[in-house]
């Protein structure tokens, strides 16, 4: 495992003629209210992560790192700032489109997973890559074999182990050859063996020039990434 860079995140800045980073968010602010209350979740948050890169984002519970990654796919939209997925802005667009370009262009895994529970864990694959609609997805076979799920392909998630279940999770998020993997907590409930063993999947697939960000309390994650960026109370820390 790589020894992590820690320290503010990289601007995110590309040079007129360079080829834009595989996901950039510049100055994102994000906050909610409750009645009176106001919760300021994202304050000036900028990141660029290039293809192939391994990213770390931690903090205590409460310093935005969901927020952030919700903001990053799509799935939140900042009321400030915005987001880029290979130069493409994927923030402030109509919700139908933010999905349809979540669909081609992010995986997204969380915690609690990414399974429908009726459906085989074949089926989950394939379900994502008929909604992205995506002529160069990878193959589903290969896929699964790749993540050492070929001989569970058939079977319904809640008979999987929990290093199975985040296997096949992992699968529907790289089901259409992202350029982008986001995952929010993805090894919280799993013990250190199966831990270690999603992070060199996860890894793997950075190797492959997908750029992939978790946001986690774990260290093993801050210990696997290139690079760490730290938030606390919304913003990045120097």
């Amino acid at each position: 495992m790589s020894t992590p860079t820690t320290g503010a995140s990289r601007a995110a800045t590309t040079e007129p003629g360079a080829t834009p980073p595989a996901l950039a968010a510049r100055s994102l602010y994000r906050f909610f209210r409750a009645g009176e209350e106001e919760t300021l979740a994202l304050q000036g948050v900028t990141l660029a992560v290039q293809a192939g890169e391994f990213v770390a984002v931690v903090g205590p519970s409460g310093s935005g790192k969901s927020t952030l990654l919700a903001c990053l796919a799509g799935l939140d939209e900042p009321d400030g700032g915005s987001v880029s997925v290979g130069g493409q802005r994927i923030s402030h667009r109509p919700e139908a489109e933010r999905a349809r370009m979540r669909a081609r262009m992010i995986g997204v895994l969380f915690q609690s997973g990414n399974l429908i529970e009726h459906l085989t864990v074949e089926g989950n694959v394939a379900l994502a890559q008929q909604i992205a609609d995506r002529p160069s997805r990878p193959d589903r076979g290969a896929l699964l074999a790749a993540l050492g799920l070929a001989p569970r392909a058939g079977a319904l998630p809640r008979t999987l182990s929990g290093g199975e279940a985040a296997r096949a999770g992992l699968a529907v998020a790289l089901a259409n050859g992202p350029a982008v993997v986001l995952a929010d907590e993805p090894t919280g409930e799993l013990d250190s063996g199966t831990e270690a063993s999603v992070l060199e999947l996860l890894l793997g697939t950075a190797a492959r020039g997908v750029a992939v960000v978790v946001a986690s309390h774990s260290p093993a994650v801050a210990a696997a990434a290139q690079r760490v960026v730290r938030l606390r109370d919304g913003r990045v820390q120097a």
